[in-house]
């Protein structure tokens, strides 16, 4: 058990690492503004498929710095503090080219509802409804989030640039997965429901 916890914090990282050098690939930041951009938001990028805290990336990007897969130069700001912008080296690059070529695991599903729903029996048709209902309107406000990124930056998916088409597919996989889970939800609601009804006829 205890192996397998080391090789997942091991792979959280080294997966860290290179969705830092992924972001600053296309465009080099300052760790701050790199932080907000783990953060899901109208605006977001990677964090939409990927979560990191403020001290995470900031660890991270001193690792990568030594490494020399980065590097920093410093900005003077006025009536601010100096602050630091981040770039891929040559040598990042490299090794951001080696791991999107190598091979990957299929991602493993940790889906706590899931969990919940698979002993639901044990509580009440009505925490369950509720429980759903809930998680519906928070993927219907994730949806509403990805189509409006749609609408505001890809209107024309095939004159898109090179660059803007892959971040577009990652855009696509959210809609479908958002657009696929309230397909689900449509779905398991009629059984539900109905399950619910027959109970209340057999009292």
């Amino acid at each position: 058990m205890y192996t397998q916890l080391v090789e997942y914090v091991k792979l959280r990282s080294m997966s860290l690492t290179y969705a830092i050098l992924s972001v600053l690939i296309c465009s080099p930041s300052s760790g701050y503004d790199l932080a907000k951009r783990f953060n899901p938001s109208v605006e977001g990028s990677v964090g939409f498929f990927w979560s990191a805290s403020f001290q995470q990336i900031y660890r991270e990007l001193n690792r990568l710095e030594e490494k020399e897969w980065l590097q920093a130069e410093t900005v003077q700001q006025e009536n601010r503090p100096d602050k630091r912008i981040y770039a891929v080296t040559a040598l990042g690059k490299q090794q951001l080219c080696q791991w999107i070529a190598a091979s990957e695991e299929m991602a493993v599903i940790k889906d706590e509802l899931l969990v919940k729903l698979y002993a639901g029996h044990l509580v009440s048709d009505q925490t369950i409804l509720t429980k759903l209902e809930t998680h519906r309107q928070q993927h219907q406000q994730r949806l509403a989030i990805y189509q409006e990124i749609k609408n505001q930056y890809f209107k024309n998916p095939q004159a898109l640039s090179n660059i803007l088409k892959f971040q577009y597919m990652t855009l696509l996989r959210g809609i479908h997965y958002e657009t696929g889970w309230l397909t689900w939800y449509d779905e398991i609601m009629v059984l539900l429901k109905l399950d619910h009804y027959q109970r209340a006829v057999d009292r």
